[in-house]
């Protein structure tokens, strides 16, 4: 038997750190810098910033609070995660304000008020 056959050289590697999780890094990642995602906030990290996932990718989004859902605009995206800012949330009208035709009211009442 010949050193080749014997299955024990170098090049026959296999089982932890095979050949197939060194390219893990080049496969494709589910966001991209510049695009906005509907996500919802699962967490927070240690630095405060709320953590959503998609497809199991991380985005660390600054100002997320858990439990929210909102629109992220992807900032920067990296081999194990990406990061985001809050650029739409449900609900960020002005505290106490719930539609439309509120906002309305307060505005004739307050032209009123001038006259």
């Amino acid at each position: 038997m010949s050193f080749g056959q014997r299955g024990g050289g170098y090049g026959n590697r296999g089982g932890f750190g095979a050949r197939e999780s060194r390219f893990e890094s080049f496969k494709p990642k589910p966001v991209e810098v510049g695009k906005v995602y509907d996500v919802t906030i699962s967490d927070i990290s240690r630095r405060g910033d709320g953590i959503a996932k998609i497809d199991g990718f991380v985005i660390f989004v600054a100002g997320g609070k858990q439990g929210q859902s909102a629109k992220v605009k992807v900032t920067q995206v990296s081999n194990r995660y990406a990061m985001g800012t809050v650029v739409e949330a449900p609900g960020a009208s002005a505290p106490g304000i719930s539609n439309e035709e509120e906002v309305a009211e307060i505005a004739e009442e307050l032209e009123e008020s001038d006259e």
